[in-house]
């Protein structure tokens, strides 16, 4: 673990708030979930219906890490205060867990089936997420936790477990090595380290138990589709499932121009991840062209069909909930509402329709960026 600034004092009406006890009492909170908990006014696309209500630790001096991609890192260009800045393109407005608690308790937020508190580079994260979780749990029994490895340790996640929760992701994001440096550590001066991260994956599965635990990896840092299935096999094996996701890049940070994944690989990394995970398959079954992309998935081609028109293998991956696979289905992450009604909704946060596997059937055999184009991918008009 690293030595952090000191966290700064509670703020007034936003940001990092502490009771006396110097426990935490706000947090910001998904779009998404504001939508449903009432606090903000919109609507899904399709009627898609959330699940799971996930939520952010708040600071005032924000997150001390640097990653090149993300919304709350000290690197983005920005005018907004870092408690008003958006995070994977859309707000994240504050709240009291207090509120969290009643909405769920109330049966207002009746789909609601997990909650997932998101840790930051913070000194404070340590302990305000054990606070978090314990605060939560007296409304709901699923409470997922994403990790910051930086701040934690293996005494730390038995600790988290005690508290409530009862599974935990580990955000990865990049599938190698050289990408997560790249990106997120010693080369962009940050302090993340790679071995740490894996060190942490290792301990997730020990405490919580296999597929209770995680990694989240992002598609289109720099990695190929090989090195993808390579990590998303190797954390397989070890007892961990892969939650996926689709680059996007945000306005301000130091990868604001870099372009979404093509679709088409995306698609190919999807499925791939759905016959890992499910055990349909293995990525060392898996063959590759000499760019690295995936043209053969190691299965009979009677069974890829049939994973293919089911269409799981491209919906929102992660923690599960009580009745439904995937809880965490983030109805607004991952692309705009204009790629998603053009067929390219990168993560489905519901089944998808007969159209969406036509879509997704030519994208998976698109190597060559045709189905990106004529797409301005960031027109929401």
């Amino acid at each position: 673990m690293i030595e952090l600034p000191m966290v700064a004092d509670a703020a007034t009406g936003k940001g990092y708030e502490s009771d006396a006890q110097g426990t935490i009492t706000h947090v910001r909170t998904s779009q998404a979930a504001a939508l449903v908990m009432g606090t903000e006014k919109g609507q899904f696309y399709r009627g898609a219906k959330l699940h799971s209500i996930n939520v952010l630790l708040d600071y005032e001096d924000g997150c001390h890490a640097w990653c090149g991609y993300c919304g709350l890192a000290k690197s983005r260009e920005s005018e907004d205060d870092w408690t008003d800045r958006s995070f994977i393109r859309v707000n994240w407005p504050l709240v009291s867990l207090d509120q969290v608690n009643k909405s769920i308790s109330s049966g207002s937020v009746s789909d609601i089936e997990r909650v997932c508190v998101s840790m930051v580079l913070n000194r404070g994260a340590r302990e305000d997420t054990i606070d978090a979780v314990r605060k939560l749990s007296e409304s709901i029994s699923r409470i997922s936790i994403l990790l910051m490895p930086t701040v934690i340790d293996k005494e730390w996640l038995i600790r988290a477990k005690e508290a409530g929760a009862d599974m935990v992701a580990t955000a990865l994001d990049a599938a190698t090595r050289k990408v997560f440096n790249a990106v997120r550590g010693k080369d962009v001066q940050g302090p993340l380290d790679w071995d740490q991260y894996w060190e942490i994956v290792v301990d997730t599965i020990e405490v919580f138990g296999p597929r209770n635990a995680g990694i989240h990896l992002v598609a289109g840092l720099g990695e190929t589709e090989q090195e993808m299935v390579v990590t998303m096999q190797e954390a397989h094996d070890m007892g961990a499932l892969t939650h996926l996701f689709s680059f996007n890049p945000e306005p301000g940070t130091t990868l604001g121009e870099w372009p979404q994944p093509p679709i088409g690989s995306y698609r190919r990394i999807q499925l791939a991840r759905y016959i890992i995970n499910e055990h349909f398959g293995r990525g060392d079954a898996m063959a590759f062209d000499d760019r690295e992309n995936i043209v053969d998935f190691g299965l009979e081609s009677e069974l890829l069909e049939q994973l293919i028109d089911e269409g799981k293998a491209f919906m929102t991956s992660g923690c599960a909930g009580k009745t439904v696979d995937c809880a965490c289905n983030r109805p607004f992450g991952n692309c705009t509402p204009y790629q998603a009604a053009q067929g390219r909704w990168r993560n489905f946060p519901i089944p998808p329709e007969e159209s969406d596997i036509v879509h997704a059937r030519r994208q998976l055999l698109d190597y060559d960026g045709k189905e990106d184009e004529e797409i301005d991918p960031f027109d929401d008009d």
